[in-house]
């Protein structure tokens, strides 16, 4: 009998363990690493005891994981932490926003050789022709490839 109540608590902390990693903590934590090693042991040890003990402590654990599982996939409880936006946005090219080539603006952080610049009064994602183009340095647009903007440094030849 104490074999049978081992066995229990190992197994039911392992399933407790999984189902927090799943649901509650994200990535890899100590409650998956503890699940793991608990249902591990839960199992080792159900068949330490015999090979009809573990057998049935395996399937047992496996049915009840899986009906644990599906509730709480169903439970309303997560549709209230559960994040319901939709994103309706989408991505606007520098052509669109009608940045073309020669166009003249001003870089607002360093482009090494990415970063932000105003041009036609909007901050767009620039890269630079050459390696470095320090902040607050007049630039001009060499070209516009879909979502990238070229460009280099106002004087420059």
């Amino acid at each position: 009998m104490p074999d049978i109540a081992i066995i229990i608590v190992l197994l039911g902390v392992a399933i407790f363990l999984v189902l927090l990693e799943i649901f509650f903590l994200p990535g890899i934590t100590v409650a998956g690493i503890g699940g793991a090693v608990f249902t591990i042991g839960g199992i080792y040890y159900a068949y330490s005891v015999s090979a009809l003990a573990g057998n049935v402590s395996l399937f047992l654990s496996l049915v009840i994981f899986g009906g644990i599982f599906a509730w709480l996939l169903r439970s309303r409880s997560f549709h209230q932490v559960a994040l319901h936006a939709e994103a309706d946005s989408r991505l606007t090219s520098s052509r669109e926003l009608g940045i073309q080539e020669g166009d003249e603006g001003m870089s607002v952080s360093r482009l090494a050789p990415i970063g932000k610049a105003r041009i036609n009064g909007l901050i767009v994602e620039a890269k630079s022709t050459g390696d470095f183009i320090p902040e607050e340095t007049p630039v001009v647009v060499v070209r516009v490839d879909g979502y990238n903007v070229i460009v280099k440094m106002k004087n420059e030849a």
